[in-house]
């Protein structure tokens, strides 16, 4: 069973960038999507982005396009989502998350998810 750990959230100006990064302990990612999820204050749940570990497809919210990239280190066992460009609207509580698959969308049927980390951007 895969138990995701996020980390690397924090504080930021706008503008600036953050690097989140994603391990598994228990078992390797290969053979699984995983992806980032978010949720603001008062806010629905929503989705960010999400790598199939085999075959490296990629999947991308609209508002996150050409400023987050997601990536996954086959030696290290961790996925990263690099943000940039950051914007207020961009803070959240990050969640990593993954289920067994090939195919990474923005609709997967998450079954494992981490604790969630904190990102907070700055006016």
């Amino acid at each position: 069973q895969v138990q995701p750990v996020e980390s690397g959230g924090g504080l930021v100006q706008a503008g600036g960038s953050l690097r989140l990064s994603c391990t598994a302990s228990g078992r390797t990612l290969n053979g699984y999507v995983v992806g980032w999820l978010r949720q603001a204050p008062g806010k629905e749940r929503e989705f960010v982005a999400s790598i199939a570990w085999t075959g490296g497809g990629r999947a991308y919210a609209d508002s996150v396009k050409g400023r987050f990239a997601i990536s996954s280190n086959n030696n290290e066992n961790t996925v990263y989502l690099q943000m940039n460009s950051l914007k207020p609207e961009d803070t959240a509580v990050y969640y990593c998350v993954a289920e067994r698959g090939f195919y990474a969308t923005a609709t997967n049927d998450w079954d494992y998810w981490g604790q969630g980390t904190q990102v907070s951007v700055s006016s």
